[in-house]
């Protein structure tokens, strides 16, 4: 078990939390296997950005698979134990967050990854800024407005759930977010594993920490902004290499929108992994790190010198 450094920064008059993994160079990056890592000699920082109603807890399991790597995981503003803001919880104010945080902290090279709703934020970063990081990976990228296609009467249903907890008494609200049948529905929904026990730990995850939040107002707007916004929205704009992690069986991204998406962005690369949905950071983030792994040492390895 990774030990991280908590630490607290000071933003546009809040406090937000974010979680510090220094690199463990004693760890076995002998090349072998299909299990095993590949020996990386580089030290690039990846910047972790978690998805909707998520906190930095739910890309753990990435961040152990990825020991020879200093990882920084910031809680959105509004989630885990990062702190409500003044103004509006959008994609454009989260990747203003997810920039200075990651200006603050980190030296290059810079690696920015985002999961879901944390790959609209974290592409959102990368257009705002440039010269922000050398290279993007979004697992399970968002690449499809959820209020176009087939989803748009479950997105729509969905928003009416959300509206409703926010105009509720305080105490009726949170308990209609927090309500353990709707919030096991969703778990229930996106893993796709067939494991017993993994099912067992992913429903356990989710019922300690989908209901993290400072307010009402945050889900609501975080959970408008994540049906709005999609990678696509600033794909031809991201000009530095770009790893798409996908999923075969994802409900909220289709393989065929993926390849879409894809085909936008100059510099990408889309890997399909079999066998899972919309949870890869849980159900594979082996197969993920590696992935990765092999990604950056590529990307590096070309880079000029």
């Amino acid at each position: 078990m990774r030990h991280a450094v908590v630490r607290s920064i000071p933003w546009e008059g809040t406090l937000q939390r974010v979680w510090d993994y220094p690199a463990d160079h004693s760890a076995d990056y002998s090349a072998g296997g299909p299990n095993e890592r590949p020996r990386l000699p580089h030290g690039a920082t990846i910047v972790m950005v978690h998805g909707f109603r998520g906190d930095h807890h739910g890309l753990l399991r990435l961040v152990e698979e990825l020991p020879g790597h200093r990882v920084l995981l910031p809680d959105l503003p509004g989630f885990g134990q990062g702190q409500e803001l003044s103004g509006t919880h959008d994609v454009a104010t989260y990747a203003r967050f997810i920039r200075d945080v990651t200006r603050r902290l980190v030296p290059e090279p810079r690696v920015l990854l985002g999961h879901s709703f944390g790959s609209i934020v974290a592409a959102e970063a990368a257009a705002l800024d440039p010269d922000l990081v050398g290279i993007l990976v979004l697992v399970n990228p968002i690449s499809a407005p959820a209020l176009e296609g087939p989803s748009r009467a479950a997105s729509r249903l969905a928003e009416g759930y959300y509206v409703t907890a926010d105009r509720l008494p305080e105490a009726a609200g949170r308990a209609l977010l927090s309500n353990p049948a709707i919030v096991r529905g969703m778990s229930i929904f996106m893993a796709k594993t067939k494991d017993r026990n993994l099912r067992r730990w992913i429903h356990g995850q989710h019922d300690a920490y989908f209901s993290s939040f400072a307010g009402r107002r945050v889900v609501l707007e975080a959970f408008r902004a994540s049906i709005s916004g999609t990678v696509r929205d600033r794909a031809r704009e991201l000009t530095m290499p770009v790893l798409l992690l996908a999923a075969e069986n994802d409900d909220i991204g289709s393989v065929a929108g993926q390849r879409e998406l894809a085909a936008l962005i100059p510099h990408a690369t889309l890997e399909i992994i079999p066998d899972v949905g919309h949870l890869v950071h849980y159900e594979k983030p082996r197969e993920a790190a590696l992935l990765l792994e092999d990604f950056l040492e590529n990307c590096l390895k070309d880079a000029p010198a």
